[in-house]
């Protein structure tokens, strides 16, 4: 198995702690977030792992890593930063974002799962959400699980209660078909949509496209997406204000009820 990772985003809504560092190589608790993926990928068996790279990309430098740049992260997004490494696209492989942390069982799950596409889903996100944000409504979106259990649609906005079955986590499984149904599906979009600066499903843009549009897209062209369901054992740093509140957690012995770091 082959892991991607997504670095090459600014992270300016973390403001100073991100200032001239990649958003990936924030520092929490003695290790960047990188990092520590890096070592939960390794203990469980994932040597094989690359490095999308963007902003500030002389910043992000591990060994025995293979690396590739995003020149124009600037004007893209998600999507477009992982088809940079189209060419490691050759077997089955799991995409992570660079600004989560998760424990390894978490991974484990990940990895365990028999699916073409598996995208992972918290189940028990609730406390979390409403402990992280002051108005955790404001910071929704869909994630509709259907009757035959999987996802039928993701990623939009403000959604209606009925429509959050989990919160999306930031680490998809492509296995077998699903690796060549990811491929077909990108490459069929960006030949109708690269050139628009029209919005593109919940995407300012196609070049801006988020992973979560990919995946409705690869729904919509008649592909089965299942969640890989997990229950906490998670973070995400968006904000200055998640990474002073997870600092605190941390002190005040809160952070257990989330996360165990190991």
């Amino acid at each position: 198995m082959k892991a991607i990772i997504l670095a090459a985003g600014m992270g300016t809504r973390l403001g100073k702690y991100t200032e001239n560092l990649p958003k990936g190589m924030l520092k929490f608790a003695g290790k960047s977030l990188i990092e520590r993926q890096l070592g939960v990928l390794k203990a469980s068996g994932v040597e094989d792992i690359v490095i999308v790279k963007g902003y500030a990309p002389d910043k992000i430098n591990f060994p025995g890593v293979k690396y590739f740049v995003n020149e124009d992260f600037a004007n893209t997004n998600m999507v477009e930063t992982l088809f940079c490494a189209e060419s490691e696209m050759t077997e089955d492989f799991i995409v992570c974002y660079s600004d989560i942390l998760y424990e390894k069982r978490v991974l484990g799950a990940v990895l365990k799962t028999q699916c073409n596409i598996g995208v992972t889903v918290d189940i028990d996100f609730k406390e979390y959400w409403n402990a992280r944000l002051a108005k955790p409504e404001e910071d929704s979106e869909s994630l509709s699980i259907g009757s035959e259990g999987n996802i039928i649609e993701l990623g939009s906005p403000n959604p209606k209660l009925e429509q959050i079955s989990g919160r999306y986590v930031g680490i998809i499984k492509f296995a077998g078909k699903g690796v060549d149904d990811l491929k077909r599906v990108y490459h069929d979009q960006k030949n109708k949509y690269y050139c628009s600066d029209k919005p593109w499903l919940n995407s300012k843009s196609f070049k801006k496209g988020y992973m979560t549009d990919i995946l409705q897209a690869i729904i919509n062209a008649g592909t089965r997406v299942d969640p890989i369901k997990i229950k906490r054992g998670w973070l995400e740093f968006d904000t200055v204000e998640d990474y002073e509140l997870y600092q605190k957690w941390m002190e005040d012995g809160d952070m257990r009820k989330f996360v165990v770091f190991e």
